[in-house]
């Protein structure tokens, strides 16, 4: 194997900011502290490594000295400290209202993932790859997000298998009032009686 040093293009702030959430989530848990292979900072560096880079499980526990299992262990736990900082629908949607957007988009896209197959029956009763999206010609994981009018993500569901269609519905939240006057009525339709009357003119 040949060594060499590589630089993460990710802010230092960032990862001293992971760091104190897994931090937390060991003290939440009762880590006994210097039980860990790694210490938080660099459990978050292994997390941003794979968020930038989408660096492989076995690359990560390779460079960091940890075996596999742990690397995927630790990634899991970084996206779970990532994942409680998101603000939940109605969170987003006053956010957005605050913001005084004039719509918002929602959106879909199948996320490509590594799952196995598993088998289930369709609503036509055939036996499907739950996983396996026919759309996207691979294996993945259908997202939907909330998104500004420019494309910025603002909210985003628990992502379901890509073929699935049972998956329960988030509760219906209420959208905030907007203090907006209300955009003018679009003119009716010109009728066969409009046009005699504006003819006659």
């Amino acid at each position: 194997m040949i060594a060499y040093r590589a630089t993460l293009d990710v802010p230092r702030e960032v990862a001293w900011f992971l760091a104190k959430l897994l931090a937390a989530e060991r003290q939440r848990r009762g880590t006994p502290r210097g039980s860990r292979a790694l210490t938080c900072f660099w459990q978050a560096v292994l997390g941003l490594r794979w968020f930038r880079d989408r660096t492989a499980a076995d690359a990560l526990a390779r460079d960091h000295g940890i075996s596999r299992a742990t690397a995927y262990r630790y990634l899991d736990e970084v996206v779970i400290v990532l994942a409680e900082q998101a603000p939940d629908l109605r969170e987003a949607l006053e956010r957005a209202k605050d913001k005084g957007f004039s719509h918002l988009i929602l959106d879909g896209k199948i996320i490509p993932c590594d799952r196995c197959k598993e088998p289930a029956v369709s609503v036509r009763g055939q036996v499907i790859d739950l996983w396996y999206s026919g759309k996207a010609h691979a294996h993945g994981g259908n997202v939907q997000a909330v998104l500004a009018p420019d494309g910025f993500p603002l909210w985003s569901r628990r992502w379901n298998p890509a073929r699935c269609t049972t998956a329960p519905r988030p509760a219906p939240v209420p959208c905030p009032r907007s203090t907006r006057p209300p955009r003018p009525a679009c003119p009716p339709l010109p009728t066969p009686a409009m046009r005699a009357r504006a003819s006659a003119f």
